[in-house]
């Protein structure tokens, strides 16, 4: 089926409407119906080139929330007129290690990402800037119902992006968390690290957002800016969420952190970063990395935001307003995550 879609025809050029083909619903696929799509900051660094070539004409999107409006012969997990939600992935190889133990973005065949990917039948994935997506239901999630659809979209990849290393490296009472940047991804850290139990500090380049973070659940807010800051926080923190995708001096960062504390970067800068092995030596500390969840994570993800009350702060834009909203992102001028409606397009 042709539905309507917002593509990057080239690296760097605009967005603007086009159409695109959808496959037929399959026996294990899922036909959605797509309300709103997030506008995440990998979506401007695919589609400006930052992560190497693209295959162009590319349709962004990975924060999906829609209704099925079919199934295929063989779905039981999803009915027409459930709601749902479409993350980072669509397939993976479901057979290797990692997959059968819910590690499906860490797929040793590579996941398959929901834009911007060779799927399993060789065709390239377009994503969420559109009215219709088909995706094999084991990737679809449930939605629940008292989630505001527009600010669940963001937590597809916002949400389980900072809820997945908060859980793995064991956020809870009793532990002291930081959260680097208070942007799309670092707003959602600090509300599920806080509902987690965690006491949670704000490490942003300024006070400006101070208010908001200690809205959203922060107990402190410092600004790295301040030298000082480095010195009256040293050694300080368990764990430590690092949501910039731009270069930051982890070492500095590092030497926030307790005896056995560890860095999680999850923000995905195009340069290098260097660390100094004697940040690590010196006190049993950890620099690590970490994606999305797997599926039945993601699903534990939306449970948990929706039993707390946890949704993405959002403006909500119509699809003529995109490539506004990319410069907007790249200028910190959103509180907290761009959602498109999709029925502006037409």
């Amino acid at each position: 089926m042709r539905v309507n879609a917002y593509a990057a025809p080239a690296a760097g050029e605009p967005l603007a409407p086009t159409t695109i083909e959808r496959r037929d619903v399959g026996a294990n696929d899922v036909l959605i119906e797509i309300q709103y799509a997030g506008i995440c900051h990998s979506d401007i660094h695919t589609v400006n080139g930052d992560w190497g070539p693209q295959p162009f004409p590319v349709v962004p999107g990975h924060e999906i929330v829609g209704v099925v409006s079919e199934v295929g012969s063989a779905v039981t997990q999803h009915q027409v007129g459930s709601r749902v939600g479409v993350g980072c992935m669509v397939n993976s190889c479901g057979t290797c290690t990692n997959c059968r133990n819910g590690n499906e973005q860490y797929c040793d065949d590579g996941m398959v990402g929901t834009y911007a990917a060779t799927d399993r039948d060789g065709t390239t994935t377009q994503g969420g800037y559109s009215t219709h997506v088909v995706v094999d239901a084991d990737y679809v999630l449930t939605v629940p119902e008292s989630l505001d659809p527009a600010a669940a979209a963001p937590l597809l990849c916002a949400g389980i992006t900072t809820y997945a290393p908060l859980r793995h490296w064991g956020a809870g009472p009793g532990t002291k968390v930081a959260v680097v940047g208070l942007g799309g991804l670092g707003h959602m850290a600090v509300r599920i690290a806080s509902a987690l139990g965690a006491e949670v500090t704000v490490l942003s380049q300024s006070l400006k957002k101070q208010e908001d973070g200690l809205r959203l659940g922060a107990q402190d807010y410092f600004a790295t800016s301040d030298p000082e800051t480095f010195e009256q926080l040293a050694g300080r923190f368990d764990l430590i969420i690092n949501t910039v995708s731009a270069s930051i001096d982890l070492n500095a960062y590092l030497g926030l952190l307790a005896v056995d504390g560890t860095l999680v970067n999850v923000g995905a800068p195009a340069d290098a970063l260097s660390v100094h092995a004697m940040s690590l030596i010196s006190r049993r500390r950890s620099f690590a990395g970490s994606m999305i969840g797997g599926i039945a994570q993601t699903q534990e993800m939306l449970d948990f935001c929706a039993e707390h009350g946890i949704g993405a702060e959002v403006e909500v834009i119509a699809a003529d307003q995109v490539n506004e909203a990319y410069e907007r992102v790249l200028a910190s001028d959103v509180r907290y995550r761009f959602v498109i409606d999709t029925s502006t397009l037409g």
